[in-house]
């Protein structure tokens, strides 16, 4: 069993972000963990958990979940000990904004039971930190993996971004070369997209910024891969890169469709063939809950052909690929031919430039 928990509160609003997000300027952190162990009692019930009583990993996302004190996340992992096994090598992150790790916090959090950091870095550029609205400068990306080494964490993972519209002038190799420098066990890297109701998109249709043409969203995520595997990373997923034994658990549980519970608003959970995800907004689940409503928005069961497409799909996004039985044969040699994909030992796994047309690619099968 792996568990969510979306924090939904920001400091501000990203100009890209179209999450499930609350800017307060006050986090009510006490509603917060009462309303979604709630939630928690609830789900106990459901019999899929009793093929999977064990808690493997937790994971805290969001929105910005470092805004939550260490007593909010030390009784929401509390009450979760009380009510399951936790495995002892259990994976426990919570993602934090680089202005948030102060001592205080890195040890409480430490304290409570969080083992790994998720570090939102994006840049170290001061003019695109600017533009993406973060909270926070480049030097507070530094001072955040040393607090958090001083507070006993030995597993750190940096967020980065590319794909930058080129009015921005962004520096990617120079990006790479400051996140390889702190040293992180783990690296993310998200392509920037441009979705609707943003400021991003609005900036857009007004002609102020330009996406990323595809050779240069291209280019970029193939430079970040030579660099990281030069550093010794092992780029194991489309997004992730990590060193030896340093994959996030978590994720890797969702490529595998193992069974995840997801508490908080906007939050999705999935047990074998069925699936539903909660109210999308923190002040529609709040109300649900506190009036003894229901929090979930909607539900359905995958019928046998959308779970063989997911696995396929899923399992192309990784380092392990698929069995080559999945993929047509006439259809495995082109991929080969282009250099989109291996073939050996019985199975096909895409190779970076691959995984820049996975969707295409899957949608071929």
């Amino acid at each position: 069993m792996h568990v969510y928990f979306h924090v939904p509160f920001c400091a501000r609003r990203c100009s890209y972000c179209d999450f499930a997000i609350a800017v307060r300027r006050a986090v009510p952190a006490a509603r917060y963990v009462d309303l979604v162990l709630r939630e928690w009692g609830e789900r106990q019930e459901h019999p899929g958990w009793n093929e999977s009583p064990r808690v493997r990993t937790i994971y805290f996302g969001g929105g910005t979940p470092s805004l939550l004190p260490p007593d909010a996340v030390a009784a929401l992992l509390q009450r979760i000990r009380s009510d399951r096994a936790l495995a002892p090598d259990a994976e426990i992150t919570l993602e934090a904004n680089p202005d948030d790790v102060t001592p205080m916090a890195a040890g409480g959090w430490r304290s409570a039971g969080v083992t790994r950091l998720s570090v939102g870095a994006q840049s170290f550029q001061p003019a695109v930190l600017r533009w993406m609205h973060r909270t926070h400068d480049a030097s507070a990306i530094a001072a955040a993996v040393r607090t958090a080494r001083a507070a006993g964490f030995d597993d750190v993972s940096l967020d980065l971004i590319f794909g930058l519209p080129a009015e921005l002038q962004r520096d990617w190799p120079a990006d790479l070369d400051c996140a390889l420098a702190l040293a992180p066990e783990h690296l993310s890297l998200y392509g920037l997209t441009t979705e609707p109701r943003t400021p991003l998109a609005r900036w857009t249709d007004r002609g102020l910024v330009n996406a990323a043409p595809e050779d240069r969203y291209a280019d970029e995520y193939l430079t970040a891969h030579g660099a990281l595997a030069a550093a010794g990373f092992e780029h194991y997923e489309v997004s992730n890169a990590a060193r030896a034994g340093r994959r996030a658990q978590h994720n890797s549980a969702y490529w595998r469709r193992a069974p995840y519970l997801g508490l908080g608003p906007s939050a999705h959970s999935s047990v074998g063939p069925e699936r539903w995800w909660n109210l999308r907004e923190w002040a529609a689940y709040a109300r649900a809950v506190e009036n003894g409503g229901s929090a979930v928005a909607g539900r359905e069961r995958l019928d046998s052909a959308a779970i063989r497409l997911e696995e396929l799909y899923l399992g192309l996004r990784t380092l392990e690929g698929v069995p080559a039985d999945r993929i047509p044969t006439a259809h495995a040699a082109r991929w080969t031919r282009d250099g989109w994909a291996r073939v050996g030992e019985g199975r096909v796994v895409l190779t970076p430039d691959g995984w820049l047309r996975l969707d295409a690619l899957v949608a071929a099968v």
